[in-house]
């Protein structure tokens, strides 16, 4: 595991692979290891990847009071910079896409293309998924096995079932303090950019599986109908971890989009 540091923090990050740079953003309570191994030997041959942890997660440093997305957009600019690049194309997933929602709208220079996966805008119009609360009270409890099979409930679809001994081995390999993903639920509940998204002019696409149960499809609709010009991908049948369900689709979006930006 690597490290960057700027602005009194540190940050760890994999890094792996050859080619455009492409920063990898992962969602609430998800570490660079929820990427899986499958995925990420996709990307190796096309992109130089970094995947970072968020504050608090795994070794980065530790979240030390409330932050908001506008903060962790800030931390993944440093991250880019950090690791020497000008720009990257980036792909951010659930928290992952609010991040990177304000990472354009903050920091657009940085960001070549940006690919947004079961994520949301927020705003009146749509809203989280009932599991999405049950596996936050869940994880309240303090009870890991009681949090881990609900997590497990609502991030896979009945089509592509992850064995539950897999699922768990990847969650607890590194450290996922529970304050911490409380406070990532917090700023996630009072994101809102649906007033500021049709402003972009970026390369913009919006991949979301219609199996997840966390994050509705509609969603992702409305961020697509937002952005200008956004590409919306359905993955049908997909869940919320729609990257472990369709590596290879989802690896040959973010190489055909990077492609086409480039053009």
């Amino acid at each position: 595991m690597q490290k960057v540091e700027f602005d009194g923090r540190r940050f760890s990050y994999i890094r792996r692979g050859q080619g455009e740079p492409l920063l990898l953003i992962q969602g609430m309570s998800g570490h660079n290891g929820m990427w899986g191994e499958e995925f990420l030997s996709l990307l190796e041959p096309h992109f130089d990847v970094v995947a970072y942890n968020h504050r608090g997660i795994g070794e980065s440093s530790w979240a030390d009071g409330q932050f908001t997305m506008s903060d962790l957009a800030d931390d993944a600019a440093g991250v880019i910079r950090g690791v020497g690049w000008s720009s990257a194309h980036v792909f951010g997933i659930s928290m992952g896409g609010m991040v990177t929602q304000e990472l354009l709208l903050r920091h657009g220079a940085l960001v070549r293309t940006a690919t947004i996966g079961c994520s949301w805008a927020g705003g009146p119009d749509v809203s989280l998924g009932e599991t999405v609360r049950r596996a936050i009270a869940a994880m309240s409890t303090r009870d890991a096995d009681h949090a881990l099979k609900t997590a497990y409930e609502m991030n896979l679809s009945p089509r592509f079932v992850m064995p539950y001994e897999d699922y768990v081995s990847i969650s607890l390999s590194q450290r996922v303090p529970v304050p911490v993903v409380l406070m990532q639920w917090e700023a996630a509940q009072r994101h809102d950019t649906s007033a500021r998204l049709p402003s972009l002019n970026a390369k913009v696409q919006v991949i979301h599986g219609t199996g997840d149960a966390g994050m509705p499809v509609r969603n992702g609709e409305h961020i697509a109908s937002l952005i200008p010009g956004a590409r919306l991908e359905l993955l049908q049948d997909a869940s919320h971890l729609f990257w472990f369900d369709e590596p290879f689709r989802t690896a040959d979006l973010l190489k055909q989009f990077a492609a086409l930006a480039d053009k």
